[in-house]
């Protein structure tokens, strides 16, 4: 039984953990860093993800012409999260965010060494419900894996290095309390089962969310969503599965929201899979057509990605059948697809602009090639009808109708023909309109039939729903100290990043503008580590 005293226990070295920790040294404190993963996966999720991060009035989006304001990044939040009445501080916390993230995460990131991509880009613009109404999405240079690189060499080169330790393999089933406090925690190694127990003036819980569990994902599927489908991937990390929510809820937590989550349509099987069920989520082609299981489009409103992700999950959630084909041909899918995440944008994620460039000029080849030969959701053909039995075969059934997807298909080819001013059709006006702006311009085709001689071989991908972030979690209040279920702090329980719902306990509300999350996760973490030393970071 190992026991020892600390200032600050923090419980995740995810980013919000490490970002609480690094704070926490600047003041001098003793802190001790549980994680349940091993060392070389410091960083967590963070360090595999996109990078995107959502700031206000920015010099980046000065020099695009881009006027942002407060005022306006709040109300478009407001819209497009459709908070319940009752959820009184994700409003405080999505007002706190829009009001510093552009001071205490963009700027303080720019401090750290981070730089971002000169083009903002422009996702989550809103369909029937408005979401950003202008481009607010920080790429960073480097994507996440440079961001917690980053970071992490700040905490290990600090000045007070001396006084943080680090425990890996160590998965903390539950907290200690003496009277109303919270004293520390306990739980088990990872990989050796040995019991351990800690104690410290104070627990910040950055242990993620639930969907890592898919169980759990299950049983808090949100109604809009009919019932779960039959296949659910996994993109969360595979430690993300709630032991922590239980942990704070059995001392006294209120955990609210966990039938909010930010989930995507668009996940095919990972071809290299480091946990049952894991998947990759696919950024779509918008020159793709978005078919349901029998080879329809998907309507009435035609699929189309950038605008609304939760409205897409709801769209094929509605489907007899609730899995989804996107089918374009090559010159479609060098342009226009991507994969979300470090690991598959190696031109960022290595800062190799010659590379970056050669991607934009000629397509992501790479990518492209990688996905046909190796994931098992991708098929190519050099005619319609190969195309389609290879999609039936690939799913067992005779569902995909030729008939059908061929007359889907000629009818949006010969839209596609006709002059601008006569292409009658939402998906190719939504086009239009994404290519209005210079960043969308660069990876949308301007106008490209599906069957075009000169961009074969067709490409079929099979999508599934994937599981990737709670939107809801430990209640918390703006110094991210967690409340009881009457609305009080508990003693020594702090919670931050994801495992708060990323503030609050639902900061997003029901749908997320994208690039907030890590943000968030910088932001909870240094008004925590503001909270122990006696400072409030975020006024109300």
């Amino acid at each position: 039984m190992l026991s020892a005293t600390h200032d600050v226990v923090i419980v995740g070295a995810g980013i919000a953990g490490i970002t609480c920790a690094l704070e926490l040294l600047e003041q001098g404190r003793r802190v001790l860093l549980l994680d349940r993963d091993s060392p070389e996966r410091l960083g967590g999720l963070a360090r595999l993800s996109f990078g995107g991060m959502f700031a206000v009035d920015t010099p980046e989006q000065r020099r695009a012409g881009i006027h942002d304001s407060v005022q306006l990044a709040l109300a478009d939040w407001r819209a497009f999260a459709e908070f319940d009445a009752q959820a009184q501080w994700p409003q405080r916390w999505a007002r706190a965010h829009v009001s510093h993230c552009t001071q205490h995460v963009y700027w303080w990131l720019r401090h750290m060494g981070i730089r971002y991509l000169p083009l903002p880009n422009w996702v989550e613009r809103g369909q029937f419900t408005p979401g950003n109404s202008l481009p607010r999405f920080h790429m960073v240079w480097g994507t996440g894996q440079k961001l917690a690189t980053i970071l992490i060499d700040h905490l290990q080169q600090h000045r007070h290095v001396d006084r943080l330790e680090l425990r890996f393999d160590q998965r903390v089933q539950g907290l200690l309390r003496e009277g109303a406090a919270v004293v520390g925690c306990h739980g088990l190694g990872e990989r050796d089962g040995r019991p351990f127990e800690v104690r410290a003036g104070a627990v910040v819980v950055a242990a993620g969310g639930i969907n890592g569990n898919l169980d759990r994902v299950r049983a808090n599927w949100h109604a809009d969503w009919s019932a779960p489908p039959e296949t659910l991937l996994n993109g969360s990390h595979r430690f993300a599965d709630g032991t922590l929510h239980d942990a704070a809820a059995a001392a006294g937590a209120q955990i609210t929201h966990l039938d909010k989550m930010w989930n995507y349509a668009a996940g095919v099987h990972h071809y290299a899979p480091t946990q049952p069920f894991a998947g990759l989520s696919l950024v779509p082609p918008r020159s793709a057509l978005w078919l349901n299981w029998h080879g329809e489009r998907i309507g009435p409103q035609p699929l189309v990605s950038g605008f609304d992700t939760r409205d897409l999950v709801t769209q094929v959630c509605r489907q007899p059948r609730q899995y989804s084909w996107q089918v374009m041909n090559r010159k479609i899918a060098l342009k226009e697809l991507a994969v979300s995440g470090a690991e598959h944008n190696p031109s960022i994620r290595n800062q190799s602009k010659l590379g970056l460039l050669r991607d934009l000029l000629r397509g992501n080849r790479w990518l492209v090639d990688t996905l046909i030969e190796k994931c098992a959701d991708v098929v190519v053909a050099p005619t319609l009808p190969e195309l389609v039995a290879k999609m039936n075969a690939l799913q067992g059934d005779t569902a995909v109708d030729l008939a059908t997807l061929q007359d889907v298909v000629q009818r949006y080819d010969a839209c596609v023909r006709q002059p601008l001013k006569f292409r009658n059709d939402e998906q190719l006006r939504r086009i239009a309109f994404l290519r209005q702006y210079r960043a969308d311009r660069l990876r949308t085709c301007k106008q490209q039939p599906i069957l075009d001689d000169k961009a074969l071989p067709l490409i079929a991908i099979r999508e599934f729903i994937i599981s990737r972030k709670s939107l809801g979690g430990i209640q918390t209040d703006l110094c991210s100290r967690a409340l009881d279920t009457a609305g009080a702090p508990i003693a020594g329980l702090y919670a931050i990043g994801e495992a708060a719902g990323f503030g609050g306990g639902g900061v997003h509300g029901l749908r997320a503008l994208e690039g907030t999350f890590l943000g968030s996760c910088i932001l909870t973490a240094r008004a925590a580590a503001a909270a122990l030393d006696g400072r409030i970071l975020l006024e109300p």
